[in-house]
Formats: structure tokens, sequence, C-alpha cells
């Protein structure tokens, strides 16, 4: 039963709460209401929005000012937001996490102050302010003076420390600004922002806004003011503030699109300024080429580049604050082609947002893909024409192909669907949004002509600058630019459908000399899928070659089409995805299989990754036999790029993990050896970047994978050699690329006292991807003796929140200790989720993704369903893990099926 207060009991109420005194308040801790509590104030519990916020309350502009102390545990901030009603209300909805709200009140246009009192509602950061009196339709300012801890998780306003120095930062992506900032945390509602922050003298602060003053502010303190913003989210917000090296650069000159320079700035933690350097150099380039490609000119007054001692993310492209984890970009003047490679991926991907994202926002969180898909299409298109030569295109292919896994599952999402609830947004944010829309968008640019859809992607940032679109006016602005319905309508089947698509390829040659290709279209299924036979279609661009040479493209629409073939004979082979840019799978029958491995040689690297996807998913499906896949990665091995030859290692190793049994390891290595040690000989002293990346990997697969014993040793020796063990330590023995594969090899193989060594090592070394590296490694220990030593540390202060999270992940993987580490993690899942980062606790679940059994399948289904609830927005995560687990089974007969035929294919490939 509701209860109605009366008005001047609540008004004095509401008098007494904002006259508290401030010493005080600060030290209670916030407060989330129970539904008793806030039906008593007025407010109706069961209707505060899980997931956007109500129509009708726009706010129009903040003022910040903070008091960031990275050397105290809290902090104190007030913010005063300007805000328009369409309707006159008592109460808002807005966000808002563990703050500890002093003071808050209306300030009306007339001067008025209305008192107010400020509720946390939902445990996803719902809060209400409701005022003392009706507020009419029209602006007012909504002042809010208020306190929080730094979050030690690396979520919202978060505080580390590395070598004896504090560092306050900000990670407000996806819905973490609520954790520092009371206000409207969705990406649609953009705003101005003018931020001050209060910070010890000296230290560096970066945001958003050009720094334009700094003031005393008395007690080793002084402001930092910075320039208000242009319309901007709350996720992009940039906070952070610490003993950082600042490292100066020329501004990025002019360009044909830009008329003003942009200053261009650098931030590492104290000491490391100098392994900024890459980065640096790097950018003017970068930006430069964004520019001339989009024909739009950056969007901001200037360009910080922060490297964070801990982040949870790799990067988050802050707006002109880019942020990345150290590890990512703290690489030296000369790195090792990985790293390097990692860098610039993940640079252009960060430079790309500012226009996709920052500039143009999606207004919620369901069109994540329009501002993620096409960052990471903006990668490849970048880094191609910036260095042609180092296969980024053959990179984009993979990472495309890769997405193709995950959409297999019945349990997948589409590019596009509804969010409803804030936890689940980070479910979005998965290769489904990055690359299955990398593989879409590469797919429209090919078909339809980069003449034609970029300018129309600059149209289309021009016409929702500094402000926000969804899907359905991007589908507009492109196809009225292009005057291509065919265009809009494939993006909007594959961004709008979930699943791949599925191509069943028939020839059909007449006696009277013609040929046609029947096309049949469908939803790939994998063996064990639960995926029902539905009419599934897509609008599909698709292009098939033949021996004539010649290429054609059609747009196929129907389930069933019948294309003829020009040049008349019947073609000896058909290709079904010419150029490799089409995402979907394809299926031939046995003899055409057969005809097209034979001439695998001959097809682009593209089209190479589109035979051994499409081969090792019609084996899956159950539409091709062993002989002619271990064919297909036969011809893999000896191909020109690296992205080819790799490609069948992560199926491999599915394979030997799930299905060797042990008398079939010593026939595994024989086929590991024969296929790569002659590579592995060959790329051994290499100058060349891509050979090396090519050793490093297979060296890697041979030694975990395959278990050759002299790439064992080598690693190992490359391992005890870098951190000292035994030994004088040698800092140039091993690459920062063959980090994790040679200390998990020492790990191994080393002897018991290399494990206490490791973690000697890492509180000595200061090299974060050494930090992380060896975490991975440590987990990967198949010593039980060992067991509860890394448990401990998994849960210590020594390990970093997303280094227990990798560590524990990969101690689920090893069989001799698996099922010690499955026990320990269900009595203690509370802590593990206490310990990882906020935002990945919704992963939990793919902990199991090394399980391929019924009663593991029950344990995990078991401890979600008692203990889902410590980990928001679990739900899809669960629901695929059971899918793979499933799949897992259901592929066993196939699976070892295949082992067994091994040593046949060493034969065969002996007598050829």
């Amino acid at each position: 039963m509701k209860k109605n207060i009366p008005l001047a009991l609540l008004t004095a109420a509401l008098l007494s709460v904002a006259g508290c005194n401030p010493a005080e308040k600060a030290s209670e801790p916030a407060k989330t209401n129970t539904a008793q509590e806030v039906e008593a104030k007025g407010l109706d519990f069961d209707k505060a929005p899980e997931g956007r916020l109500p129509e009708g309350t726009t706010p129009l502009d903040y003022q910040l000012e903070l008091v960031l102390d990275p050397r105290k545990d809290s902090f104190t901030g007030k913010v005063d937001i300007d805000i328009q009603l369409a309707e006159g209300a008592r109460h808002i909805w807005l966000h808002g996490k563990n703050l500890d709200v002093r003071e808050v009140y209306a300030q009306l246009d007339d001067g008025r102050q209305i008192p107010a009192e400020y509720r946390e509602v939902l445990d996803s950061g719902v809060a209400a302010v409701e005022f003392a009196e009706k507020i009419d339709a029209g602006s007012f300012k909504l002042h809010i003076d208020y306190s929080a801890a730094f979050d030690r998780n690396l979520a919202g306003l978060f505080k580390v420390e590395e070598q004896g120095d504090a560092y306050a930062l900000a990670k407000s992506e996806s819905i973490q600004a609520r954790k520092y900032l009371p206000g409207f945390d969705e990406p649609g509602l953009k705003a101005p922002f003018t931020v001050s922050l209060t910070i010890p003298e000296g230290y560096a602060a970066i945001s958003n806004g050009p720094e334009l003053k700094r003031e005393a502010a008395g007690d080793g303190m002084e402001k930092v003011t910075f320039a208000t913003t242009p319309p901007m989210s709350t996720y992009l917000l940039s906070l952070s503030v610490g003993p950082f090296d600042q490292v100066e650069r020329p501004a990025i000159p002019p360009s044909k699109y830009r008329k003003e320079p942009i200053p261009l700035r650098g931030f590492a933690r104290k000491g490391r300024g100098e392994d900024m350097n890459y980065i640096l150099d790097i950018t003017p380039k970068m930006v430069e080429t964004f520019e001339t490609q989009l024909q739009r000119p950056y969007p901001f007054k200037k360009l910080d580049i922060i490297a964070a001692p801990q982040w949870p993310s790799g990067a988050t492209e802050l707006s002109a604050a880019i942020t990345y984890r150290e590890q990512r970009i703290l690489v030296g003047d000369n790195p090792a082609p990985g790293t390097r490679l990692a860098l610039v991926e993940v640079h252009a991907h960060e430079i790309a947002h500012m226009w996709f994202g920052n500039q143009v926002t999606p207004p919620w969180w369901d069109d994540l893909w329009l501002k993620e898909g096409f960052a990471t299409w903006g990668e490849a298109l970048a880094l191609t024409i910036m260095e042609p030569e180092e296969g980024h295109d053959l990179n984009a292919a993979t990472y495309a192909i890769g997405a193709m896994q995950l959409d297999s599952l019945a349990s997948t999402r589409a590019i596009r669907e509804p969010i409803a609830d804030n936890n689940n947004i980070r479910n979005a944010y998965d290769s489904i949004t990055y690359s299955k829309s990398l593989g879409v968008i590469h797919m429209v640019d090919t078909y339809f002509g980069a003449e034609n859809f970029r300018p129309a992607l600059g149209r289309y940032l021009e016409t929702f600058s500094d402000s926000v679109a969804d899907s359905p006016p991007f589908y507009k602005v492109i196809g009225q630019e292009t005057n291509t319905p065919e265009l809009t309508e494939t993006f909007r089947s594959f961004v709008e459908q979930k699943g791949v698509p599925q191509l069943d390829i028939a020839m059909d040659c007449n006696s009277d000399g013609k040929a046609s290709l029947v096309v049949q279209q469908s939803r790939y299924k994998p063996l064990g899928s639960p995926i029902a036979d539905a009419s599934d279609k897509w609008s599909i661009p698709f292009c098939f070659s033949t021996d004539s040479g010649v290429q054609q493209c059609q747009i196929l629409t129907e389930p069933r089409e019948t294309l003829e073939i020009t040049g008349g004979a019947c073609p000896n082979w058909v290709m079904p995805n010419a150029q490799g840019s089409g995402y979907y799978r394809w299926n031939l029958p046995k003899a055409q299989w057969q005809a097209l491995i034979k001439q695998f040689a001959q097809f682009s690297a593209t089209e190479q990754l589109s035979i051994i996807d499409s081969a090792f998913s019609a084996f899956e499906a159950g539409n091709l036999t062993a002989a002619p896949l271990l064919e297909v990665v036969r011809k893999s091995a000896v191909a020109d790029k690296r992205q080819v030859i790799t490609m069948p290692l992560r199926y491999l190793q599915k394979y030997r993990d799930n299905y060797l049994g042990e008398s079939q390891r010593s026939a595994f290595l024989n086929f590991a050896q024969n296929l790569y040690l002659p590579i592995l000989n060959r790329s051994a002293n290499s100058s060349d970047s891509d050979q090396q990346m090519l050793h490093s990997d297979l060296l890697t697969f041979m030694a975990q994978v395959a278990e050759d014993p002299d790439s064992r040793k080598q690693l190992q020796e490359m391992a005890t050699a870098f951190t000292g063990f035994k030994q004088e330590r040698d800092a140039k023995a091993l690459s920062s690329d063959l980090y994790q594969a040679a200390l998990s090899v020492a790990i191994q193989d080393a002897g018991e006292d290399f494990l206490a060594h490791l973690i000697k090592v890492r509180a000595e070394l200061d090299d974060p991807r050494f930090e992380n590296a060896s975490a991975n490694a440590i987990g990967t220990s198949n010593n039980p003796k060992q067991v509860e030593t890394i448990q401990a540390l998994a849960l210590s202060d020594e390990m970093g929140p997303r280094e227990s999270f990798g560590l524990i992940h990969y101690a689920l993987a090893q069989p001799r200790v698996q099922e010690q580490h499955w026990e320990w993690l269900q009595q203690n899942f509370d802590k593990v989720v206490d310990k990882i980062p906020a935002q990945i606790r919704r992963r939990t679940p793919s902990l199991a993704a090394a399980f391929c059994d019924k009663q593991h399948l029950g344990e995990l289904q078991q401890l979600f369903a008692q203990q889902g609830d410590l980990a928001p927005g679990y739900q899809r995560s669960l629901a695929q893990a059971e899918e793979r687990i499933q799949l897992c089974m259901a592929l066993e007969k196939k699976g070892k099926a295949l082992m067994g035929a091994l040593p046949k294919a060493v034969n065969l490939a002996a007598k050829q």
C-alpha cells in the first residue's frame, strides 16, 4: 500500500538533507533505497527504467568540478546540469551509482531554488531526483554536490598504483560514468562539458578539452580548467590525473580538409614517457589518412594519447584523449613485429572512432555497430593505405571469418538487436559487433565500389555531425547518396538478421553446351546445432569465378536461384567467393571440392582463406570428409601468406585438445612436423617482419599444441635466460611476441622452482607486456603441487584484475589440474567475481570453455543458477558456453575420425 506524505513534511525532510554537514555525510556509505522506501516517497519503484531513460528530460550542458587526489581513497565533486523538460514533472530519472550525495536542488530561471532528494533505485545505476514541488516544463539547472570512493576494480573513476605512484583515471564506457558523475549516462543524450579539476600541484591533468588555465587552490593543490567540449556522450568523458610523463610533439599540420593544426601530446606514467615515441610518430599520418578517405576534418581541437597504468580493455576512444592499457602502446622505438601490429591496429581503430562514434554517435547501444563496426573496418582501410605491403587486408579477412565461429551459434545475436536492460549492454561488445560488421562493410565496399560508398559515408558524417544517428537514418543517407537500393537492402539483411549465410552450390551442365550455377541459401548449421530449419534469407552480394577466367557477380535475394555461366562450356571448377570478400560460407559436391582443392595455389590469399573456412565448416556440418579437409590443410601450409598458413592452426588445436587419443599423439606430432617444421626453419633468421610473426606463431603451435621436443626446449631456454633462472639474466634472449609461449613452456618444463622465480621476476621487472603474459603463463602450470599457490596468487593484490581473469582462464584449460581449479572456482566464485574487472564479470561462463562433456555442462548450469546474480548480464555468455559444449560433444565422432586420418594424410603427402 502506498502512503501519501504531506508536502510540508516532505519539504522539511528535504531541507534537512540539503543542510547536512558535508564532512559527516561524506563518511556514510552510499544508500540504495528499498522498494518500500521508494514508494513511500511517491515514486513507483516498478517503473524505474531498466534500459533507456524516459523521453522528455534532455541535458543541455554540464559544468563539472572535481577534487581529485589519487593519493587519497575518495574524491568530491559538484555538477550543474542545464536541463530541458518537455513536460512539468515532480521527479526525473537519471543515473548515478554508489554516490554519496550531500546536496541536490533545482535552480529555476527566476532564481528560485527547489530542494530535492536523490535516490539510487536500481543496482545498474538508475537513480531518481524528486523535487519538493513540481517543476514546470522548460529549462532549469540541476545542482548536485557529492562524493565517492575511488573504484579499485578498473570501473568508473578508479585509482591504481604503479612503482609507488598513484594515478586516477576514468573508464566511462559503456555505463561507468554514473559511478563518478550523476547525470544522463546514455550515448544519445549528448551535451557540452566544461570541466575543472582540483589536483595536487605539478600533476598532469587530462580531459577532453584543451587545458585553459591553472591556478593555485591552496594546501598544495591547484585548479585546472579545460575548454568547453562539443556536444558529447558521457561514455566519452576523459579524466586522468597523476604524475604522468608528458611528451610534447609538434602539432599535426593543417590538411586539405582542416585549417587549424592539432596539438599532439602523449602521457605515460612516470619514467615511461620515452616509450611513447612509436605511437606518437605514426599518429599524424594516420589522422591525415582518415581525413582524406572520409573527406572530413578531424573533429576536435587537440589529440592526447594516454598510456594508462591499468585499463580494463585494450583501449577506449575518449574524445581527443584516447586512452590505452599501457602494454598496448609502451613498446619502445623498435617493437617486435607482433607487438607493432597490435599497436597500429588498435591505434587505427581508436582514431577512426573520432568520426565513428564520437562525432556521430548511436543514440542507444543496439546500434553499437555504427561506431565499433566502422572503426574496425577503418583499421584495415587506413593501414592498407599507409602500409600496402603489410597484409592488413588479409588480417581483416581473418577477423571477419573468425566472427563466423560465434555467428554459427543459435545463441548468437544480430549485429543490431534491441537492448532493453542496462545489464545486457556489454554483451553487445563481441565479435559480431566488431568483426562481423567489418566483414559486412568490407563486402559492401568491395561489391558496390569504394568510389560510391566512401563519399556517401562522408555525407553521413557531415549530416549528423555532433549529433546522433541510428541505423534507419544511416540507411537513408547511404541509399540517397549512392542511389543504390540494393546496397541499403544488403546492409539491412545482414545487420538485422543473425547467423552466417550458407550457399550450397551445384553445377548444371546441359547437353547443349550451356552451363549454369544453382545456388541455394540457408543459415549455416553445424552438427548438433539447435538452429531451426527456418527460411532465413539474405540479400547477398555474390561473386564467383571459374577456370574460364571470368568473374560473375549478382545480388542473391531468393532462397534458390539459377545463374547462367558465361563462356558456354561447363567449367572444370568454380570458386564461389571470388576475391574472398563475401560474408558467407559455401559448400560444393564432392567432385567439385576435389577440383577446387587441386587449384588451391592459384587463388588469391583472401580466396584461400575462404576455402579453408568453408572446408572446415562443411566438415563440422557433416558435409565433407576428413581426407579432403586435411588436403586443404596441407595445401595451406605451402601458401605464400602468413595468414593462410596459420589459418588452420586454431582448428587443429581444437581437435587435438578434445578428440586426440593418447596413442595418436605421435601421429599428430608427425603430421605437424611434416607440415610446419620446414617453414619454421626457413623463417628462423628472416629480417622480414611478416616472416618473423609467422615464425613466432608456428613455434608456439609446435611447442604448445604439437608438443615438439625441440621447439619446447628452444622456448624454455629463451624463458630461463630472459628471466635469469639459475643464470645471469639476458634481456635480449626473448622477443615480447614469444613472452607467453616461452614462459608457459618454462612453467611446465623448467622445474618446480621456476614458478617462484617467475613470481619474483614479475615484481621486479617493469614491463607491462611481460606482466600480462606471465600471469597467463602461470595459469598453464600442470603441476598439482602448485595449484594452491596459483589459486592464492589469482586472488591476491600481486595480480591485477585483468591478469587474474587470464590466469584463471588458462588454469581451467590444463587437463591434469583442471578438476582442482574447477572445484575451487565453484567454491570461490564470489571472490573471483569480486576480483576481476566489473565489465567482464558477465563473461565468467566462458571460463568453462575447455569442457566437452555433460557432467561439467550440468555443473556450469548449476553454478550460474545459484550464483549468477553476482555477474549481471551473464545469460548470453552462459547460453553460448552451453551451446559450445554441446556442439563439442556432437562433433566427437567426426573429430576422432579426423585425428585417426592423420597417419594416412602424412603417407599420402610423402608420395606427392
